[in-house]
């Protein structure tokens, strides 16, 4: 099965220090355990594509007191994975199922009301089916899923249904968007210690005095018609920002290749955890690191059921210069990528997406 609860992960924990490159038979802290992830083959999986054993997907405790084991098991979760989970981060059920309440009754709304509230050119509001392609070098065009876009909720930028259709749907976004900002900046303070770098070092440097985060309400088709068999609730594609925290409703369908460049690629199903969020790197933290942290492909494939997830993407203010960290470079790993704002990298990758 691919719906676990944390009750049933208690005979898999296991633990490895921060720079093991092998898991050790004793566990040495409570910050994190490992989850198996188990393949299962897509009909659109046409290749051949063989499972490596015991790949797991690491577990982070964020009540643990031992910050700086953490931040070593957050590290060796983005070097290997590029994505983990999250448990005991504070947001509680009632939060999470009010958000999902809200969210399937605006997707449950007639097309022509959805889009009165239609994506703006700041990337507020609503994105109907098709209109987003993330793999651009897919020859499917448009892909399965819609969705809607809160930005910062300080701003006036943000489109709201009317409080005559969703009375609590604006409260609802606004509760959960302070709320998973705020387990966002308990992460990348997490994330700095694993950089041996001060745990304000991204508010310093001005990447989070005005973050723009944005939260992404998610919702894939269950029937899908016979034409559109081959395509995917959101292709494959790395996010763009510097980290995302996703809630899903348990319904499978989240998939991670984490060699980019392997042919055939090999994807791995990510099974959900109860209470657990799923976070994973982005591709400018991966820049910040000069890829020692991974930005990790994914995708969601279609598996016949009706699916509402819940995506934050915390990116860092508009301008912001993302360059490589003098302590991930060196003379024999120059910086892969030049410095670049913040914005203009945003930008240019909404612009390739929503153009197709």
């Amino acid at each position: 099965m691919l719906h676990r609860s944390l009750h049933d992960l208690r005979h898999i924990t296991i633990i490895y220090s921060c720079f093991s490159k092998t898991r050790p038979q004793k566990a040495a802290t409570a910050s994190v355990r490992w989850y198996k992830l188990r393949r299962k083959r897509s009909a659109q999986q046409v290749l051949v594509e063989m499972s490596p054993p015991n790949l797991y997907l690491p577990l982070i405790d964020l009540s643990s007191t031992d910050r700086a084991s953490t931040a070593q098991s957050i590290r060796q979760a983005c070097m290997d994975h590029g994505f983990f989970y999250v448990i005991n981060h504070g947001i509680d059920d009632f939060v999470v199922n009010s958000l999902f309440r809200e969210s399937k009754k605006f997707f449950d709304l007639p097309l022509s009301e959805k889009m009165k509230l239609k994506r703006s050119k700041d990337h507020r509001g609503y994105t109907a089916p098709y209109s987003e392609t993330l793999d651009t070098s897919s020859k499917f065009k448009g892909d399965l899923k819609e969705s809607f876009y809160v930005g910062p909720i300080n701003d006036s930028l943000n489109q709201w249904p009317s409080k005559e259709s969703l009375p609590a749907w604006r409260v609802t976004m606004e509760s959960y968007y302070e709320k998973i900002l705020n387990v966002g900046f308990r992460l990348i303070s997490l994330i700095a210690i694993a950089l041996n770098l001060d745990e304000k070092f991204f508010t310093k440097i001005g990447a989070l005095d005005s973050p723009m985060g944005f939260l992404r309400l998610l919702h894939y088709p269950g029937e899908i018609p016979e034409s559109d068999k081959d395509k995917y609730g959101a292709s494959a594609h790395s996010d763009y920002g510097m980290i995302t925290l996703l809630v899903t409703d348990g319904v499978p369908g989240l998939q991670i290749c984490r060699e980019k460049d392997r042919s055939p690629q090999l994807w791995e199903d990510v099974d959900h955890v109860e209470q657990a969020l799923i976070v994973n790197i982005g591709d400018m933290m991966e820049r910040w690191t000069n890829c020692t942290f991974r930005s990790t492909l994914h995708r969601v494939v279609a598996v016949g059921q009706e699916r509402y997830s819940a995506a934050f993407f915390l990116d860092p203010n508009y301008e912001c210069v993302v360059e490589c960290l003098e302590s991930c470079c060196s003379e024999t790993s120059p910086p892969r990528f030049p410095p670049i704002k913040s914005g203009d990298y945003l930008e240019e990758r909404f612009r390739v997406t929503y153009s197709q």
